[in-house]
């Protein structure tokens, strides 16, 4: 299990509140006998994920209001980018989008602030606590604020949908993007991706998942896969879109 470590003790009973909400282990302190390979550190500005192992990535974390996120949202393209389209953005004005793999909500972002109202899902605690604040932090932004507000977050796994899982409107579009396993390091892999692979894995029963989505987009399932990789389930798409390092299958519904 996973241990979270507040960077000032002023943080602790904040940390402490977040272990017992996500179900983590509490250290007050980081100390020199901590040997487990990543920690949660809760810091002033965020909740962040850090690997020990030395000569690795630097912390990771969910941020809206700035970087890679603002970059996208002002410079991206707008609906003619190959993601939007991919999703029906250029010809849907308000659709339901259903992101049932979260993970750090940078998809999501992109739709909500294109005018989707997204509903993302994800089930790994450690992804949830970070897109959590992540999402809390971005809300007192005022510049994006009103599209954090078509964003909701549900913990809890997709292939559970119409199950143990209910959701308040039947999604527009379902949109997928599982951990797909890289079989070594290079640039092309984030260090956001390369933490998550490294703690909790990748998505071996997203296969699952292609028949769920069908059964619940009103108009279709999306599916981000690498250039390369076999199709979902192997089961052929309507038709894809391809970009220089991944492509989207698009099954309509």
């Amino acid at each position: 299990m996973i241990s979270i470590i507040p960077s000032d003790i002023n943080l602790s009973e904040q940390a402490q509140a977040l272990a017992k909400h996500w179900g983590f282990n509490f250290i007050e302190k980081l100390s020199e006998h901590y040997n487990n390979s990543h920690y949660l550190q809760l810091t002033p500005q965020h909740l962040q994920l850090v690997q020990t192992k030395k000569n690795s990535y630097g912390p990771v974390y969910v941020d809206f209001t700035s970087g890679q996120s603002a970059h996208r949202r002002l410079f991206g393209g707008g609906k003619g980018q190959t993601i939007a389209k991919a999703v029906g953005l250029n010809k849907l004005s308000h659709p339901v989008i259903l992101d049932a793999t979260a993970g750090m909500g940078k998809d999501a972002f992109v739709f909500a602030a294109l005018g989707a109202k997204v509903i993302l899902m994800e089930r790994s605690p450690i992804s949830a606590a970070l897109l959590t604040d992540g999402l809390q932090r971005a809300a007192l932004d005022n510049n994006i604020a009103d599209i954090i507000n078509n964003m909701t977050f549900l913990f809890a796994d997709a292939r559970q949908i119409n199950s143990t899982v209910q959701l308040n409107e039947t999604p527009d579009i379902v949109y997928l993007d599982p951990m797909f396993p890289h079989r070594k390091k290079s640039a092309l892999v984030k260090k956001e991706m390369l933490a998550f692979q490294s703690l909790i894995g990748d998505d071996n029963d997203s296969n699952e998942l292609l028949e769920i989505s069908r059964k619940t987009a009103n108009k279709r399932v999306v599916v981000k896969r690498p250039i390369k990789a076999p199709f979902l389930d192997n089961c052929k798409p309507s038709y894809s879109m391809t970009m220089k390092k991944h492509r989207f299958d698009i099954y309509i519904t």
